[in-house]
Parts: C-alpha cells; sequence; structure tokens
C-alpha cells in the first residue's frame, strides 16, 4: 500500500485500507494489538479507526470504554510514530458521554486525547446522531470549535440520516464553519441499501469519502461462517457474522464471492474488500484483524482490480 489518497477535500492522505481498531482490547489482547499495528504499518498502511465506545458492549469480559483508543495511544507512544499514523475515532456512545450535545462532544475529546496520548485527533467521527432534537447547527458549532482550537484536524459522520447530513453540511458551508468531509456507513455485499441511494448520492455530490465499516459483515464475508457451522467465536451471534450465513442472501454472496476467490486464488476477504474498494466514492474500507496472520487477505486488496465481469457477478448475487 504505497500509494495514498486524498480523504475527500480535506488534507489528510490515507491509505487504501483502513485497520479497524475495534477488537483491541476484545479479541486482541495488548501484545496481539501492537503485532498487528505493526504489521499493518508495516504494509504501508496509516489509517488506524477507534472510537471512545470501544469496549463499552463487552464491559462482561473486563474491558471498559475506550480500552482501543488506550491500546493504540500506548502503541504510539512506543512506536514513536504519532506524526506518521492517521488516526479517526468517535464520539457519541461513551456510556459518560452520550449523545452529541456540545458539552459533550468537547468533553468527549478532550478523554479521547488523554487516551491517545496525542495533542490532536486527525479525524472526528460523530459516532450516532440518535438524538434529532439537538440542532445540527448546535453539533456543528462544538466540532468547529474543536477544529479552531487545534485538536481535531477534520470532522467527519458516520450513523446519521441523509437528512442531517445534508443539513449539517448547509449549515456548515452557509456559516463557514468546518464541513464534514466523510461519512463512515455500514457497507458491504450482504449490507447495501445502508448506503447506496440517498447517502451515497449526498457523498457523491457534496465530494466527501466514504470509508465504510463492517467491510466484511463482522467476518462473515471472509467465508468462515456458514449454514448450520457453529463456531466458539464472539462475533458469531445473531445481529453479525453469523446472521447472515442463514439468509438466502447470503448463501448468494458467499457463493460468488468464493468463485471469484477461487478462480483468482485469492482469499475471500480479499475479493470482498475489492469489490467494496472499487465502489463509487469509496476511499477506504474498513476491516479489523485480531492476528497477524488476518492482514495479508486485507492488504492484498490493494493489488487486485475486480473484471467487469467479476462485478456483475457479485452485483448481482448481493442485489
Amino acid at each position: 500500500m504505497t500509494e495514498l489518497r486524498a480523504l475527500g477535500p480535506s488534507d489528510l492522505l490515507v491509505s487504501p485500507f483502513c485497520l479497524g481498531g475495534n477488537v483491541f482490547g476484545w479479541t486482541a489482547d495488548k501484545e496481539q494489538s501492537f503485532a498487528v499495528l505493526d504489521a499493518y504499518v508495516g504494509a504501508g498502511g496509516n489509517f488506524i479507526d477507534t472510537s471512545d465506545s470501544y469496549m463499552n458492549y463487552f464491559t462482561e469480559q473486563g474491558n471498559v470504554p475506550g480500552q482501543s483508543e488506550t491500546i493504540i495511544g500506548e502503541w504510539l507512544a512506543a512506536r514513536g510514530n504519532r506524526d506518521d499514523v492517521v488516526v479517526a475515532t468517535k464520539v457519541g456512545d461513551h456510556p459518560d458521554y452520550l449523545g452529541l450535545a456540545p458539552a459533550t462532544i468537547k468533553a468527549a475529546a478532550d478523554e479521547s486525547l488523554k487516551r491517545l496520548g496525542s495533542d490532536h485527533i486527525d479525524l472526528y467521527y460523530t459516532h450516532f446522531d440518535r438524538d434529532e432534537a439537538i440542532p445540527v447547527d448546535d453539533i456543528i458549532g462544538a466540532l468547529d470549535g474543536l477544529v479552531t482550537a487545534g485538536k481535531v484536524r477534520a470532522i467527519a459522520a458516520s450513523n446519521i440520516s441523509p437528512e442531517r447530513l445534508a443539513a449539517s453540511l448547509e449549515f456548515s458551508d452557509r456559516e463557514g464553519l468546518a464541513r464534514y468531509v466523510a461519512l463512515q456507513p455500514q457497507y458491504n455485499l450482504v449490507s447495501r441499501d445502508t448506503y447506496e441511494g440517498a447517502r451515497r448520492d449526498i457523498v457523491q455530490r457534496e465530494g466527501l469519502a466514504c470509508v465504510p465499516y463492517f467491510a466484511l459483515a463482522s467476518g462473515f464475508l471472509t467465508g468462515k461462517y456458514r449454514p448450520g457451522k457453529t463456531l466458539e467465536n464472539v462475533r458469531n451471534m445473531p445481529g453479525l457474522a453469523g446472521g447472515y450465513a442463514d439468509t438466502e442472501r447470503g448463501v448468494r454472496v458467499l457463493a460468488a464471492v468464493e468463485q471469484v476467490a477461487q478462480a483468482r486464488g485469492i482469499e475471500m476477504a480479499t475479493v470482498a474488500m475489492a469489490w467494496l474498494a472499487q465502489q463509487p466514492t469509496v476511499v477506504a474500507p474498513i476491516a479489523s484483524a485480531r492476528t497477524v496472520d488476518q492482514l495479508p487477505a486485507l492488504v492484498a486488496m490493494d493489488d487486485v482490480h475486480l473484471s467487469d465481469a467479476e462485478l456483475q457477478l457479485l452485483d448481482a448475487a448481493s442485489s
């Protein structure tokens, strides 16, 4: 991954595969996480995604919210490479800083900076826009304050309605304030309507970058989850990877991905990532790796350009 690309209209230059940090402190301990991070940058990667709420939903395993940020911060300090890495994190889902009220955004950003051991966040996402009673004016105003203060370089949104996204961009333009440069939607071969349509239209029209999460549908598109197959894995649960294996569409998509992978002699994960990377507006799909052994199939997406026939096969199976 030697060629970096611009993240929308920002001055951030990122690698074509974004490493997800959601497994750090969850299915990957600190030592494993450091090894994955080392291997990722060793392969030319520079774009790491996390959130202040990771691992809020698995505290029964001894995790604490913000644990992923802490591990990344410790790795950055140990390697002394903060200026070489684009770090993206999110606000709005930490149990102590829920929502996007201006005071919450400001306080949560300071806590993220402490955990990351940094004086700035490269890309700051609003994680969930759950309370639409909060005016987008207030949210953008708070984010702009962080940019003006030098605590954040660029802002972006994740789970947000098309209407609120459009309204946010309009407000930024009207008032001359910081403007979203990217959208991070759920988007993959078994979840296309979560992005394609109104959201993608706005991203394309406004010149934003798409940085999709769940690029591998929580591991389903690697092929390890099959109908009737049970895995002893915390991620194999209803609503995550295991849920797709029991759907007609999921079975159809797996068959198509496997067909392309076998014909090319590459991993199924590589095919799924390559398909996503070739979709309009997508700049850098996000996928996580629990071990170093899982990274090569993800990094390899940058070397694969699917043919029109392969794209048509995958599109038909996933439609």
